[in-house]
């Protein structure tokens, strides 16, 4: 893991810290960067996509593909009980916040294509299903994700009974759908014109090693100045309500551990090795954050309490699943597999050594 990635939550606590300054300092800020020709705002979020859609090998999918049984069970994980998950713990935790609700509602329809290949490396998964699990989810989540927006927010909040919290933060097809296409759609047309076209060019060698190096820091850079922008223009709300970031951050922790456990366990009980597994878990348990981050101020405006939400995404997120990594290798040891092999071909069950051999 990069010095970077290691310390991300470090690194965006002092965006917002300067973030917050910034605003008292110049609190005529807001206003400056409306009578810009560009919105500085929107260029950081579209830079801030494209990267993880960049280092996405869409290659994987066959793998993936190729072996039903894991491919069903990671797209129930991600795509029904990690959605459903979090927006019950939305209205369970955030009922009386209408805004951190929405927040989250969005972190949760974000699946995770970017730092889930970090903690499935870390915890020694299985890197061709993640590969594989991360391009399937990168090219599902551009069909599905304004859909599944506008679902659970606008059609299933009011008709479980809660009109009230779904009328007090309106969101339409048009605008979740627009926010997608821009913020998700141009990063993923680029990421796959820079995979394609420029290993053509200059080889898949030089573009793993040379070229991805030199882009991934990108995503960062551009998540803190989006950061700093935000909280410039929250100042106030952040001084007088700190607490929020706890509020919020609640639901989340328990949203992490639960997903990881029930589909490790799940992943466990199909009969899938511990590499599969590790890789079910992490996949279902992370989120694409920048995402979520990117609709909500779309969608909602940069000083929005929706956008300050999901920018707690990340903030919760690096510890949690950093302490999951110790949670998979300890899992690992306790229980009991049918295989203690590693197999990268599924068709042929070719075996990979041993955990205990590789150690």
């Amino acid at each position: 893991m990069s010095f970077l990635d290691r310390y991300l939550t470090v690194w965006i606590l002092l965006a917002m810290a300067a973030g917050v300054g910034l605003g008292y300092v110049y609190p005529g800020l807001p206003r400056a960067m409306e009578s810009l020709p560009v919105d500085p705002v929107a260029v950081g979020l579209v830079v801030m996509m494209y990267p993880p859609l960049a280092k996405v090998d869409y290659g994987g999918l066959p793998t993936v593909f190729r072996n039903w049984r894991v491919l069903g069970l990671s797209l129930v994980q991600n795509w029904v009980v990690g959605p459903v998950l979090m927006f019950a713990l939305a209205l369970g935790f955030l009922a009386g916040y209408p805004e951190f609700f929405v927040g989250l509602v969005l972190i949760g329809m974000a699946r995770c294509i970017a730092m889930v290949l970090v903690w499935n490396d870390l915890a020694d998964g299985s890197p061709e299903y993640a590969a594989g699990l991360v391009a399937f989810n990168s090219v599902f989540q551009v069909v599905f994700y304004g859909a599944y927006v506008w679902f659970f927010l606008a059609v299933l909040t009011p008709a479980l009974g809660f009109e009230g919290l779904a009328a007090s933060v309106t969101v339409t097809p048009t605008q979740v759908f627009t926010a997608v296409a821009i913020f998700l759609g141009i990063p993923f047309v680029g990421g796959i014109a820079s995979r394609y076209g420029l290993s053509r060019v200059k080889g898949e060698a030089w573009y793993e090693a040379r070229f991805l190096p030199r882009v991934d820091p990108l995503t960062l850079v551009a998540l803190l100045f989006t950061v700093v922008l935000m909280f410039s223009t929250q100042g106030e709300t952040i001084v007088a309500e700190p607490a929020s970031v706890l509020v919020v951050a609640a639901p989340l922790v328990v949203y992490f551990v639960v997903m990881f456990l029930v589909s490790f366990l799940m992943g466990h009980g199909i009969g899938a090795d511990y590499s599969q597994t590790t890789t079910i878990g992490f996949t279902a348990a992370s989120n694409n954050f920048e995402l979520a981050i990117a609709v909500a101020i779309a969608v909602f405006g940069i000083g929005s309490k929706v956008a300050f939400a999901t920018v707690v995404g990340p903030l919760v997120e690096v510890p949690v699943l950093l302490a999951l990594v110790h949670v998979a290798t300890y899992l690992r040891d306790a229980l009991p597999w049918e295989s203690t092999t590693r197999a990268p071909d599924v068709d042929s069950g070719g075996a990979r050594p041993s955990d205990a051999e590789d150690d």
